[in-house]
């Protein structure tokens, strides 16, 4: 009989930023694609302005848990830290190339922490996620006011007599037309970062989602169970144990 052996790899801040995660980007991207299609969707002003409100506040989650998981990678445990997440350090690509062909032949290499193609990833999403996150900050700004950055669009955009912590959104009425159309014309790219870059997220996450269900059939472990648990459970032994 094959013997298991269960391994303790994710610390619960690493779970916890996990599946804080999830939830956030599932509710952004719905929030997202539903203000992206308000149009279409007949929504009114005050429908557009309440969604926005809500993406701004799940938005917040959403970089705050992302600021502290580039916290905690300096201070989890060692499959939680840079070094072990990010694809760098002696040897990395003879480990890429070694784990592809153990795979194509059948014979998987099993990891405890992240695999190569997996740190791959988790590289590839940190950087799509940051710019996410610092695009909506600026949009959250220029679009309804909201901080870091609401309180100086505010100023800049705000008609001469009005005081820029009264302004509402789509209340043209206090605004400057010629500071709002510069405004607009500095959103400009951002929103198209945005909005370009939340379609390459959801694929980018759509792949991983899928490498992840691969990865389970073809070398097991509980890699779903593990972000609940916190443990991987292999026959055979890790390629990373030694490094414990």
């Amino acid at each position: 009989m094959t013997e298991l052996k269960s391994y303790y790899v994710w610390d619960a801040f690493t779970r916890w930023f996990h599946w804080i995660n999830v939830l956030s980007i599932v509710i952004l991207m719905a929030l997202g694609l539903a203000i992206f299609n308000g149009s279409a969707l007949g929504l009114t002003n005050d429908g557009k302005i309440l969604l926005k409100e809500i993406h701004v506040l799940v938005g917040y989650v959403f970089v705050l848990n992302l600021l502290w998981r580039f916290v905690w990678a300096f201070f989890g445990n060692r499959h939680a830290r840079w070094g072990a997440i990010l694809p760098v350090g002696k040897g990395f690509f003879q480990s890429v190339r070694n784990y592809i062909s153990a795979f194509v032949m059948g014979k998987s290499e099993v990891y405890l922490g992240h695999n190569p193609l997996a740190r791959i990833a988790v590289f590839v999403l940190f950087i799509l996620m940051t710019v996410q996150a610092v695009t909506g900050l600026v949009l959250a700004g220029t679009d309804i006011f909201y901080p870091p950055f609401g309180g100086m669009i505010a100023q800049w955009v705000a008609s001469p007599g009005i005081d820029p912590s009264t302004l509402v959104p789509y209340a043209k009425e206090m605004l400057d037309p010629e500071a709002y159309k510069s405004m607009r014309a500095f959103r400009a790219p951002f929103i198209e970062i945005h909005e370009i870059n939340f379609f390459i997220l959801s694929g980018v996450i759509f792949l991983h989602i899928a490498a992840v269900v691969i990865t389970e059939i073809k070398e097991g472990g509980g890699i779903i169970s593990a972000m609940v648990t916190g443990k991987k459970v292999f026959d055979k032994e890790p390629v990373d144990v030694d490094k414990e």
